[in-house]
């Protein structure tokens, strides 16, 4: 920003300059040449008043001293030199003269002006005067030195100023910056301080209140991370070792119920921990290490799955196109996302559901198809409470979070057939 500063200053500055000093230069050479041209006329005049009548019967005549560096010469109307300095002859100003009007001209380097010197109406002869016109021409270039002197001190000047502002208003930028870059590393505590510019006080009242807020919401969103993570955590685990205890007897009848019941208070206990695990510190985390196969995943999901949907007299296939069942995975994110994209499946969708994994070198892509369609509404699916029936719009936006805490991405493939991909990157096993 200073630089920018410092540009729109300097080309301000020179466009004034340019605008007032081309203008200032040439009034300058005009009025010198219009000042010598009338030192050169007054002292012609000087010189013609002291002619007398008797110059035309051959009485000679005292002229004035000649101007600077000049000449000041008398000429007969024949034009030939009669008193004073000049050429022997006369040039096209004294003839122009020898109509009874002032003329002026340049002749041989030098500026001439010539007077009339009249008698009884009859013009008996001409003073001429003239200098040279490097004189003249010294006096503009001093004068235009003058000019650029005045305008490099103006320009230096502006610099400085500019240079100064820059820093002014770059400073309370560069300080709000300072503190961004510090909330964005986690720093909640960090607070623009006021400085001098109005606007940018401004921006930082506002960026100070945004902070306020956000603290307090992410005070709120901690308390309830660490109530829901003692009041949800605790029943859950003394129902798994009630649970635990019932399948220590010896009742055949009730084995079965209580695996099941077992098994789904596990995968909740899970379920609880990623939606704990998400809220805690959104965006922050680092992603899960693999600690299931790919063929442990699909196994477990199938198995919970196929029930359901033979339930709703529906078919649930899976697939996997070559990939190794070896290749490790974030076992509770993905199965947390797989079944989302299930459920989803089976409320909303019809026919029979596909679940395919396929290998992308770097990444694996799960497909979850079925032969619905997704509707008029598609680019709405991942917006949180929306929902196309009668849920609450929170499973396909709670899914995205959790492809992006894995470093993955959820997205809609094809709206018709739906079919949704979510990309999970392989990180090597050490």
């Amino acid at each position: 920003m200073r630089h920018r500063v410092v540009r729109v200053a300097l080309t301000a500055v020179l466009v004034a300059l340019v605008l007032l000093a081309v203008p200032l230069a040439l009034a300058i050479r005009s009025s010198l040449y219009a000042d010598q041209r009338d030192a050169l006329e007054r002292a012609a005049l000087n010189g013609a008043v002291r002619v007398t009548p008797d110059f035309a019967t051959g009485d000679p005549v005292e002229l004035p001293a000649p101007p600077r560096g000049g000449s000041l010469g008398l000429y007969d109307p024949r034009l030939y030199l009669r008193e004073g300095s000049g050429p022997a002859s006369g040039d096209a100003a004294v003839r122009g003269a020898l109509g009874a009007t002032v003329s002026r001209g340049s002749s041989g380097g030098e500026l001439v002006e010539a007077v009339p010197v009249s008698h009884a109406e009859r013009v008996i002869g001409v003073v001429r005067a003239s200098s040279p016109v490097q004189d003249v021409r010294n006096r503009v270039f001093a004068g235009w030195a003058a000019l650029a002197g005045a305008c490099a001190v103006a320009l230096t000047v502006a610099v400085l100023v500019a240079r100064r502002q820059a820093r002014a208003l770059a400073a309370p930028l560069e300080n709000l910056s300072h503190h961004c870059r510090a909330v964005a590393a986690g720093d909640l505590s960090a607070r623009a301080a006021s400085s001098a510019v109005a606007e940018v006080d401004q921006v930082a009242r506002t960026h100070n209140e945004m902070l306020d807020h956000l603290t307090e919401l992410l005070r709120h969103a901690r308390g309830f991370s660490a109530n829901a993570s003692h009041q949800l955590r605790t029943p859950l685990t003394g129902l798994q070792l009630t649970l635990e205890a019932g399948l220590g007897r010896d009742d055949t009848c009730l084995r079965p119920a209580l695996e099941e019941a077992l098994t789904a208070t596990r995968r909740l206990h899970g379920t609880v921990e990623q939606v704990l695990r998400l809220s805690a510190a959104p965006g922050l985390n680092r992603p899960p290490a693999p600690d299931r196969s790919v063929g442990q995943v699909l196994h477990e999901t199938e198995r919970h799955w196929h029930g359901l949907f033979a339930r709703d007299g529906r078919r649930l296939e899976r697939s996997s196109r070559d990939v190794p069942d070896d290749v490790r995975v974030p076992g509770g994110p993905v199965s947390e996302i797989l079944g989302v994209l299930l459920d989803n499946a089976r409320a909303h969708g019809r026919g029979t559901v596909r679940l395919t994994v396929r290998d992308l070198d770097d990444a694996l892509a799960f497909d979850v198809s079925d032969e619905g369609a997704a509707g008029s509404d598609a680019g709405r699916l991942f917006e949180r409470g929306h929902s196309g029936g009668a849920g609450a719009g929170i499973g396909l936006a709670l899914a995205r979070d959790l492809a992006v805490c894995l470093g993955g991405r959820l997205f809609l493939a094809r709206p018709d057939p739906t079919t949704f991909t979510l990309l999970v990157p392989v990180l090597p096993d050490p």
